[in-house]
C-alpha cells in the first residue's frame, strides 16, 4: 500500500527544529511519509514556527490547494493550531479525522506604475504607507466611487482572517472569521481644516475593489507591505485591492471556535 505523504517546513530556530525532528519520527511511527519538499502526492502541509513562519510557508508554496495545519514554536500563534507537546494527540485525531477544513479568502493587489502592473496576494493585509515615515497622500476609491483624499502614516486593507493582525494593532475591528468581509484601517490619519481623512475602519463586502491612487507632492515615496514583505516600485501610479479567488485550506482541530481563541491570545 502506498504510504500517505506529509510535507513539514520549518524555520531554523532551535526548538523549531527539535519539535521539527520528533515530528518527523511520531509521523514515521505513524505510519507517514515525510518530505521537506511539496510533491504532487502530499496531503498535508505541517509548518512549524510562529506566525510569520505560517505565513512565509504559505507564500513559498504559492498559497497551496491542500491544507495547512501549525506548530506552534513562536510567540502569539494565532495561525498555528498545535502546541509541541499536543503531537501525539494531533497524529491521533488527523488519522481519525476528528478535525475541520476552514478555507479562508487571501486578497490580491495590482500594483501598476507607468510601464507595468504585478499581482501579489496576501493572507493578511496589504499596507500601503509612506516610506521613511513620510506622510502619505492616497486617493481612496470604492468600486470606481471617491471617497476621500487620505493623509497620514498609509492605510492598512485586511481580509476577515487579517483583523487580528496588523489592523487589530492599529485599532481596527476584529472581525468573525466567518464573515467575508474586508476593512480599511487608517494609520495616523491626519484630520485637520487641512486635511480631511476617515479616523475609524471602514468595513466592505467581499466582492468590493478598493483603489489606492497615490498623490506625489515632494518625492516618489510610497512603500508596500504585503503579509510583513516590502515592496518598492517607482513612481507607482494605481493600487487596486480585491478578495481572490485563491483560498487557503485550514486544519482545524474539531473542537476549535474563533472566539475562543480570540479570547485565549488577546485576553
Amino acid at each position: 500500500m502506498k504510504k500517505r505523504l506529509i510535507t513539514v517546513n520549518s524555520n531554523t530556530i532551535g526548538k523549531s527544529i527539535e519539535t521539527e525532528e520528533l515530528l518527523k519520527r511520531k509521523l514515521v511511527n505513524a505510519g507517514f511519509e515525510v518530505s521537506n519538499e511539496l510533491h504532487p502526492e502530499t496531503e498535508l502541509i505541517v509548518c512549524i514556527g510562529g506566525d510569520g513562519s505560517f505565513l512565509r510557508t504559505v507564500r513559498d508554496f504559492d498559497y497551496p490547494e491542500i491544507p495547512v495545519v501549525g506548530i506552534n514554536t513562536g510567540h502569539l500563534g494565532f495561525f498555528p493550531e498545535v502546541m509541541p507537546d499536543e503531537i501525539d494527540a494531533f497524529i491521533e485525531s488527523y488519522l481519525n479525522g476528528n478535525y475541520i477544513i476552514q478555507e479562508v479568502p487571501t486578497l490580491q493587489a495590482m500594483i501598476c506604475t507607468e510601464s507595468s502592473c504585478w499581482d501579489f496576494y496576501a493572507l493578511n493585509e496589504i499596507c500601503v504607507k509612506g516610506d521613511m515615515s513620510r506622510t502619505v497622500h492616497l486617493g481612496l476609491y470604492v468600486n470606481n466611487r471617491k471617497i476621500e483624499n487620505f493623509s497620514g502614516d498609509g492605510m492598512i486593507i485586511c481580509s476577515q482572517t487579517g483583523s487580528t493582525a496588523y489592523s487589530y494593532s492599529a485599532g481596527g475591528s476584529i472581525i468573525d472569521c466567518n464573515v467575508e468581509v474586508m476593512q480599511l484601517t487608517p494609520l495616523s490619519p491626519i484630520n485637520t481644516n487641512a486635511y480631511r481623512s476617515f479616523t475609524s475602519s471602514i468595513i466592505v463586502p467581499k466582492d468590493t475593489e478598493i483603489r489606492l491612487v497615490p498623490e506625489y507632492r515632494f518625492e516618489d515615496s510610497i512603500l508596500i507591505v504585503i503579509d510583513g514583505i516590502e515592496h518598492r516600485h517607482k513612481k507607482i501610479s494605481d493600487i487596486k485591492i480585491y478578495t481572490s479567488d485563491i483560498k487557503l485550506k485550514l486544519l482545524r482541530l474539531s473542537d476549535y471556535e474563533f472566539w475562543n481563541r480570540v479570547s485565549k491570545k488577546f485576553l
